[in-house]
């Protein structure tokens, strides 16, 4: 989900609570807290040698011992909106990162609107080759697999 369309959705019910939503269709603790709202920005080499760029918005979260707290839609907007400077007004794909037993990070990929509140629903981030066509070899090479200096993984 894209941030301009979080925002969409939050400004549309800023006084009902949220729920986040794992991708197994469980939610996390109601008493949680967005303690940052970032532009996280990766700069990286691919296996294949491409420079590659990308940038989202985090939300990070927090579950703390004060049970009775909850975040409205108009609380997290009111969040995104003092970080617009370093947000600088782009568009970006939003994430939020949770702690369990270790720390992820899941897309946010929708807002739907219930009779208990907004619901955030998240989903899984995967891992991927991003250079396929230079290190996976076709179905003619695998039969021979890779060779050392062949240019594979």
């Amino acid at each position: 989900m894209s941030l301009n369309a979080l925002c969409a959705a939050l400004a549309a019910a800023p006084e009902l609570p949220l729920t986040v939503i794992w991708p197994d269709g469980e939610p996390i603790e109601a008493h949680f807290h967005v303690t940052e709202v970032g532009r996280v920005q990766k700069d990286f080499v691919d296996c294949g040698g491409t420079v590659r760029r990308v940038v989202s918005c985090l939300l990070q979260t927090w579950v703390g011992d004060d049970t009775d707290h909850r975040i409205t839609g108009g609380k997290l907007l009111k969040a995104i909106t003092a970080a617009a400077p370093i947000l600088r007004d782009e568009d970006l794909p939003v994430e939020l990162e949770y702690e369990a037993c270790n720390v992820v990070q899941l897309r946010v990929v929708a807002v739907e609107r219930g009779a208990g509140g907004l619901s955030v629903k998240l989903g899984k981030k995967h891992t991927d080759c991003l250079a396929k066509e230079l290190c996976v070899p076709s179905a003619a090479t695998a039969a021979g697999a890779c060779k050392p200096g062949s240019g594979c993984c």
